[in-house]
């Protein structure tokens, strides 16, 4: 068995399953089955969501640099992976305040939207991941040509409004935010640095 066959037939069934772990996590502890959430359990369920996003657009991100730098070119078989994942998640994070925070509540969620600009910052972030989540498919790659490209090279931009959207609902306490805004610009300035190299 070969790198690439090794890569899809054992690689990519661990790692989907790896990805599953954080989602089972929240809702055993949902259920008091292996943790206890604090006295607001919508808010930590939301919360838990929103921050396994944002660490699954930063892997996704750091996949071409790794490669790049490592020689290891089966990581890119991860990327889509990686990438819908992140929309997984963010979608989660959403329909939590969607239907438990808010009630689907037509007016409590127009409020939330046009009155908290983190609120709509996350939004406009979730639009974003599934635009490239309908187009993820080999087949709307080739149709689409170039546009494809251009379009998920929006990635970075829901890293930034990921970042952006957690740093202004903390508040008080940034240093996590600070974390993946740095590891953020890294991956940024990687990308700029190799394009002008190139």
């Amino acid at each position: 068995m070969n790198t690439l066959e090794k890569v899809r037939f054992v690689g990519k069934p661990i790692v989907f399953l790896l990805c599953l772990v954080p989602a089972a996590l929240v809702v055993t502890d949902a259920f008091g089955l292996t943790g206890q959430l604090s006295a607001n359990p919508i808010e930590d369920i939301q919360d838990r969501f929103g921050i396994w996003a944002i660490r699954f657009i930063m892997i996704t991100l750091a996949v071409t640099p790794l490669r790049r730098l490592t020689g290891w070119n089966w990581l890119v078989r991860f990327r889509r992976m990686f990438g819908l994942f992140t929309f997984f998640y963010a979608l989660l994070h959403f329909l939590t305040w969607l239907i438990l925070d808010q009630g689907l509540l037509v007016s409590a969620i127009l409020e939330d939207l046009t009155e908290r600009p983190f609120i709509t910052i996350g939004f406009a972030a979730l639009l974003l991941l599934i635009a490239m989540a309908v187009t993820s498919t080999n087949g709307m790659r080739r149709r689409m040509g170039r546009s494809w490209d251009r379009l998920h090279y929006s990635a970075y931009a829901v890293g930034v409004l990921g970042v952006w959207h957690y740093w202004w609902q903390v508040k008080k306490d940034t240093s996590d935010a600070w974390i993946y805004a740095i590891i953020l610009a890294l991956l940024l300035g990687y990308r700029l640095w190799w394009k002008r190299r190139h």
